[in-house]
């Protein structure tokens, strides 16, 4: 199968041979193959400097990510491609879960880059974010049909990541019909999602482990989860026996779901919903001296680029150190992040410091990071983003 090609320069090619999928346009040699040349969307090979072809890949020339490799042989990358891909991750998730609630496609981890897929049961959502995979959306669509039999699939483009690649960012139904309820299960616990009005895809199930261990541990405490979107920490806490939960997010709509799942779930007597901004909230209960004795601190990626570090950092430690303040003696803090660009090791330092400059005495008895679904390749650091540290916090030593 013939491509037109990109060549790179010299020696660019070493992330590529060591099982990276990027290309960036720096790493173009412009002058062999310029990039102006290419609509956003084809397909190209992509050749090393010394001629050695390394795999087949989308490209969009204005894109700093200008080309993702979708096989390292020579491919068509057509029906059979994608249905074969599809069918490896569902086999993969198929032995990991017994019920279809689950991340189906986690883009590089799968080998789609720029495609991510969630299981609703028999709705599925779609998240394209390169033009690649746009230009053959048909092609996988149809395949998901062929393979899942599905009620609905949902593309849902509402992701700045588009925006990148020069895409729309309106989301629509492209098969079937989108159930009035759709509920899911997620750790024993069911949850009503807005795909079409959520955040993301409709539902975070990254952190479906340690939301499972959070609710292991909520027993006769007092709770309260930051961020709490539509209740995924919260209700599982509550249905592990926390004597209250209270679940603090800015969205109203969001809190109207959370409320409607804790019905669901039979424990809206035990919890309570505060629209808040959480900084505020925060700030407020440690006025009012009040104190939790497990806090969740679950916040939207505050650094989405590696320009955003210093300011983004700094609202992870204003999060972490104002938590502290209002936890109670022998309290736990279950503190995350799912930006990318804040390490394990950031995330450790500033729970170490806010520790030590609240006088609190701080560690660390478990930790996660994001659940089997969301599969992790050695080769990708970026498919490697969430972690989560379960800390025990006491007085002073």
């Amino acid at each position: 199968m013939s491509h037109p090609e990109i060549f790179l320069k010299k020696n660019e090619d070493k992330r590529l041979r060591q099982g990276h999928l990027w290309v960036f346009s720096n790493e173009v040699d412009t002058n062999r193959s310029p990039l102006e040349q290419f609509s956003a969307g084809d397909l190209v090979q992509v050749t090393s400097n010394e001629g050695k072809v390394l795999g087949t890949a989308t490209i969009n020339p204005k894109a700093l990510i200008c080309a993702r490799l979708l096989s390292r042989k020579p491919t068509a990358c057509g029906s059979k491609f994608f249905k074969d891909r599809l069918t490896t991750a569902l086999i993969l998730r198929e032995k990991l879960f017994s019920k279809p609630y689950y991340r189906l496609i986690f883009g590089e981890s799968d080998g789609l880059p720029g495609l991510v897929i969630d299981r609703f049961g028999s709705v599925l959502t779609v998240q394209i974010t390169t033009a690649g995979i746009e230009q053959r959306k048909e092609i996988v669509v149809q395949a998901l049909v062929e393979l899942l039999s599905p009620e609905a699939i949902i593309l849902k483009n509402d992701t700045s990541q588009r925006q990148l690649e020069g895409l729309s960012q309106e989301s629509e139904i492209v098969y079937g019909q989108l159930p009035d309820n759709l509920v899911i299960e997620e750790n024993d616990t069911k949850f009503r999602i807005d795909i079409l009005n959520g955040q993301k895809t409709g539902w975070f199930y990254d952190h479906r482990c340690s939301r499972a261990q959070a609710r292991s541990l909520a027993k006769g405490l007092r709770v309260l989860d930051l961020f709490c979107y539509t209740g995924a920490w919260g209700i599982p806490a509550a249905l592990g026996g926390a004597s209250e939960v209270t679940c603090v997010d800015a969205s109203e709509s969001a809190l109207a779901l959370a409320s409607e799942n804790a019905g669901l779930n039979q424990v809206g007597d035990r919890m309570q919903f505060v629209r808040s901004d959480v900084f505020e909230f925060l700030k407020q209960a440690r006025q009012e001296n009040q104190l939790y004795d497990m806090i969740v601190l679950d916040p939207p990626a505050l650094i989405k680029r590696k320009k955003d570090f210093k300011q983004g950092y700094e609202a992870y430690r204003r999060l972490n150190h104002l938590a502290l303040q209002i936890l109670s003696k022998n309290g736990l803090l279950i503190s995350a992040s799912c930006s990318y660009h804040l390490s394990r090791e950031n995330l450790q330092e500033i729970l170490r410091s806010s520790g030590r400059h609240i006088d609190r005495h701080l560690v660390f008895f478990a930790g996660g990071g994001q659940g089997p679904d969301h599969p992790i390749d050695p080769a990708i650091p970026e498919t490697d983003y969430l972690k989560t540290f379960f800390c025990s916090v006491s007085s002073s030593l």
